[in-house]
């Protein structure tokens, strides 16, 4: 289903993402508990005792098919009971907010720790993994804002050792690293340009990555790590831009949208090198966490 076809209810997907959707609108509102069962009510007012809202965020603008994958697939639901030998079940998490992501900041390969909000929303997705089905092993780009996610999540979902994969590493964005995003274009104009350049192989100057190098490094490692957990479970930690080079790995043709901190995104992994994404960007679980919505990051600012 092409993704201007796609509708809740009569109205086109379009309107409806980053819409709070009403009781008082008794189809549409069933209609989104179905395509989006884990969206949370939220209250009108904090007066109101039964929640009455559903809100959708931003991020579900990614295309119809990356949010459930309505392919044939590898056969598996996301999230229910045991994984079948056939494939490997990955969660794919953002990692949560940084002081620099909150100023618009380029991270970059340069090492941020989380700040406060950060780390309620580490804990906050932590906990939601905690509930769901076993979890055989986690892996991290070993940059602190990824690792510090990870560990809150190993240690919720069974106190594994964090492992960690430099290849999970966000893009490294050269000299545009450490700069505030809005001032690129006056403090290093060519750096800039290279950034937005649309040609994949373009690198950015003082060592920077082009987009094809980010995306050969973190499938490859995504592949490595699932030829190692075939019928389990696993939770992979990393960053936007590496987030949406798996996207784009398992749906050339679909949009990503803006990848949330924190957000999680359900990857199969199948024999036959088959990638299908069974989950796109549910931060339902941030719901009481305060989250940015529009923090830096995570779209083609990624870094």
């Amino acid at each position: 289903m092409l993704r201007g076809e796609y509708r809740i209810g009569t109205i086109p997907f379009d309107q409806v993402a980053g819409r709070s959707i009403s009781r008082k609108n008794p189809p549409l509102f069933a209609a989104t508990l179905k395509h989006f069962p884990n969206l949370r009510l939220q209250r009108r007012t904090q007066l109101q005792r039964r929640p009455h809202l559903l809100r959708i965020p931003e991020s579900f603008m990614a295309d119809s098919g990356s949010r459930a994958s309505s392919e044939s697939d590898c056969n598996g639901d996301p999230q229910l009971g045991p994984v079948d030998p056939g494939y490997v079940e990955i969660i794919v998490v953002r990692h949560g907010e940084t002081a620099w992501n909150a100023d618009g900041r380029i991270q970059g390969h340069l090492d941020v720790e989380l700040n406060e909000a950060g780390r309620q929303q580490a804990a906050a997705v932590a906990d939601r993994l905690s509930k769901g089905p076993r979890i055989s092993a986690v892996y991290s780009s070993d940059l602190k804002r990824a690792f510090e996610t990870a560990q809150a999540i190993a240690t919720s979902c069974g106190r594994f050792e964090v492992i960690k994969d430099p290849d999970l590493r966000e893009r490294n964005l050269g000299d545009l690293q450490g700069l505030v995003y809005q001032e690129l274009a006056k403090i290093n104009p060519e750096a800039h340009k290279a950034f937005l350049s649309h040609r994949t192989d373009q690198e950015i100057p003082g060592g920077g990555e082009s987009r094809d190098q980010v995306y050969q490094r973190c499938t490859l490692s995504l592949k490595r790590i699932g030829s190692k957990h075939k019928g389990e479970r696993v939770v992979v930690v990393t960053h936007g831009g590496v987030i949406r080079a798996l996207h784009k790995r398992a749906s050339p043709n679909g949009r990503a949208g803006k990848i949330m901190n924190t957000s999680v995104n359900i990857f199969h992994l199948c024999d036959g090198d088959k990638w299908v994404i069974k989950a796109w960007g549910d931060i339902s679980h941030l719901d009481e966490t305060k989250f940015l919505e529009s923090g830096f990051g995570g779209d083609r600012t990624s870094g």
